[in-house]
């Protein structure tokens, strides 16, 4: 089992609600953060396009939401002004 299979269902959930989903952006910088948390070696970003368009999750055209620790992470790091 690849660290794909586990990344989607502890960092994303499914908002069918969503317009927009995830960006490649986000979802790239989302996978960071969950490896880190994770210590595996993050894989290059065409990897993780592979792997999540293979699931049915196309990156920039989903319905897929942050979720968990590594969401948190992403949304702290990635809002540098934060107080």
């Amino acid at each position: 089992m690849s660290h794909f299979d586990d990344f989607p269902g502890d960092a994303t959930s499914s908002d069918p609600g969503s317009e927009k989903g995830l960006s490649a952006e986000e979802l790239h910088g989302l996978y960071t953060a969950w490896c880190i948390i994770n210590v595996c070696p993050a894989e290059s970003a065409e990897a993780l396009w592979a792997a999540l368009t293979s699931r049915g999750n196309m990156p920039g055209n989903n319905t897929l939401a942050m979720t968990g620790p590594a969401a948190a992470d992403y949304s702290v790091s990635s809002e540098p002004n934060l107080p």
